[in-house]
């Protein structure tokens, strides 16, 4: 069984339970192991809450999710400001801040980072399964 799901969201808080909800929810009917899911429920909220809190300039964003009982594949993607991926790293010591994409790389398998300046970003993450 595969499913797909493809959310146009508002760009607000409550938009990120809500994905996470459903990622929740789509990872039990196929019987995902719990620790896989709570990682990918960690890695979908913190690229969604950084789309709420930093993609200044768009009212929206794209969530796709593609699930599978082996894998998931996940692609947050805003036509905000951007960022810079090269200069994402590892967070100073104490910060309450600055963790998001962080733990996303820690969480998860192949993941990339596109941004352009005025263009938008898009955030790709996957996960296997035992």
């Amino acid at each position: 069984m595969r499913m797909t799901v493809r959310l146009d969201l508002p760009r607000e808080a409550g938009s990120v339970p809500a994905v996470r909800r459903l990622l929740r929810s789509t990872l039990a009917v196929l019987h995902v192991d719990r620790q896989s899911g709570d990682d990918l429920e960690l890695a979908i909220t913190e690229a969604c809450a950084n789309v709420v809190h930093h993609a200044s300039g768009t009212e929206s964003f794209e969530v796709l999710l593609e699930v599978a009982e082996d894998h998931c594949a996940i692609d947050v993607r805003d036509e905000g400001a951007g960022f810079d991926p090269t200069a994402v790293g590892t967070p100073e010591a104490g910060s309450e801040r600055g963790r998001g994409l962080f733990l996303i790389k820690a969480l998860a398998e192949n993941v990339r980072m596109h941004s352009a300046p005025r263009r938008g970003s898009l955030i790709h993450f996957e996960k296997s399964f035992a």
